[in-house]
């Protein structure tokens, strides 16, 4: 079975459902450090935390400076020698370059790893990263979970 491509749009924000624009304030509300908890912006802005947590991953604010330069991935690798050079090298072929890395003590014979990739630079779209990512024996689950 083909996994479907992620189709992405540009839409203005008028014609947005109104959970979409109250989750990019939330967001934006969060990371500015005005709020401490998911639920003291939800309350603020009137918005439930069951549509927060439903749109937090797929709606952003579009910068008008142009393409995202950092995003954050959420990598999940088992727990071999030599899996995380190997991802990082591919990155590094398709002209990421890795700003941090975070990985966690391999649990079930898997690790989570954080990595932040300035992607201004890098051959391809995001969906070819992540498809040659995934393709790479020993790596279980690759994602994009931020844009900066």
């Amino acid at each position: 079975m083909t996994k479907r491509r992620r189709r992405f749009y540009l839409v203005a924000e008028e014609i947005m459902p109104e959970a979409m624009v109250k989750t990019v304030q939330v967001k934006d509300m969060l990371a500015r450090g005005e709020v401490q908890t998911i639920y003291d912006a939800v309350n603020l802005v009137g918005l439930s935390r069951s549509a927060f947590y439903k749109y937090r991953d797929l709606v952003y604010l579009y910068e008008e400076t142009g393409r995202e330069r950092l995003l954050t991935l959420s990598l999940i690798l088992e727990h071999r020698q030599g899996i995380l050079s190997t991802v990082l090298n591919e990155m590094a072929k398709m002209g990421c370059n890795i700003i941090t890395i975070n990985q966690g003590i391999p649990m079930s014979h898997a690790a989570h790893v954080t990595a932040t990739v300035d992607v201004f630079h890098m051959e391809g779209s995001v969906d070819e990263m992540l498809d040659r990512l995934q393709s790479i024996v020993g790596v279980r689950k690759a994602e994009v979970v931020g844009y900066s």
